[in-house]
């Protein structure tokens, strides 16, 4: 038995007439006629009660016709579900970003306009450091991670560069290099050199890597080695802290609004490598099921740049 013989019948139990059941198939009352006495070889009984003015459906049509068009039904709303499962409209998405990432505008930005586009993919939302969601991405556990620069390496991820952002210094409110560098309103600049007396509050080397090996490597060029004061797990501890008056820090500029009555933030001359930010997406390089696919995809318009992509 096939999909086809059920609307055969189906259809001629509509119409109670073969040929008028066969011109709505496109087809030649014979055969159609062929096909149903097939059907009925096979059930062991009649489907329908001949006479010339057409069919009428015997008891045991009857059952079989609302069976019939139960499986149709159900076949058409599989056909439907699985159509927008595999075009990435129904299904589920795991995202987890650091807290430093989800700071950047753009970030909200992408999660509303994906949930917008695609309300029927039920999105989850999870907070984690970049190693930790990077280690959750090779393991399955979340489709994508939303971190700032790249950590570890593995050959089942990759990564995609969504943008730059220029890191800024934060002083707390009456540092004596705000006296000796402020100008007004405007951010002020401080040389990098400027800071080689200050205590630093870095994020942990694990889950900044690159932007702690960056700024470690510029002060060494600029000609000190930096004093770390304290490593702290999260971005927004450290303005905390700098607020608190225990030293100095810096983090991205989309961060410049966090304690802004406590802290101020300011441009950073003569740095080499200059010290930026990065905005990264990080997920599996294999199996990515529509709705991760849509969600590359969204990220990379909304960015407004085409992003680089690297496998690690």
């Amino acid at each position: 038995m096939e999909l086809r013989h059920l609307r055969y019948f189906v259809m001629v139990a509509e119409e109670r007439h073969f040929t008028r059941a066969a011109a709505r198939l496109n087809m030649q009352q014979p055969p159609l006629s062929q096909q149903i006495r097939a059907l009925e070889a096979e059930l062991g009984f009649d489907l329908f009660k001949r006479h010339p003015k057409g069919v009428d459906l015997t008891a045991g049509g009857q059952v079989f016709l609302q069976e019939a068009q139960d499986i149709l039904a159900r076949v058409k709303e599989g056909s439907l579900k699985a159509s927008r499962a595999a075009h990435g409209i129904e299904g589920q998405l795991s995202v987890g970003f650091t807290s430093s990432a989800a700071t950047h505008p753009l970030i909200p930005r992408i999660i509303r306009a994906y949930r917008e586009r695609f309300p029927g993919v039920s999105v989850l939302l999870k907070e984690g450091s970049a190693q930790q969601l990077t280690e959750e991405t090779v393991d399955g556990s979340v489709d994508v991670g939303i971190l700032r620069a790249p950590v570890g390496r593995h050959q089942s991820i990759e990564f995609h560069r969504l943008l730059n952002e220029e890191m800024l210094l934060t002083l707390p409110v009456g540092h004596p290099l705000l006296a000796r560098h402020g100008d007004g309103d405007e951010a002020p600049v401080i040389p990098l050199t400027d800071l080689a007396n200050e205590r630093f509050i870095l994020v942990r080397r694990p889950g900044a890597p690159g932007m702690y090996a960056n700024l470690i490597t510029a002060c060494q060029r600029a000609g000190f080695e930096p004093k770390v004061a304290f490593e702290v797990e999260r971005m927004l501890t450290n303005v905390s802290l700098v607020a608190a008056g225990e030293g100095v820090s810096i983090v991205p500029a989309s961060m410049k609004d966090v304690h802004k009555e406590s802290v101020v933030y300011c441009h950073i001359g003569g740095s080499r490598p200059r010290l930026h930010a990065p905005v990264t997406l990080v997920c599996r390089s294999f199996n990515q099921l529509p709705p991760l696919a849509n969600f590359i995809e969204l990220s990379r318009q909304l960015s407004g740049r085409s992003y680089s992509k690297r496998q690690r």
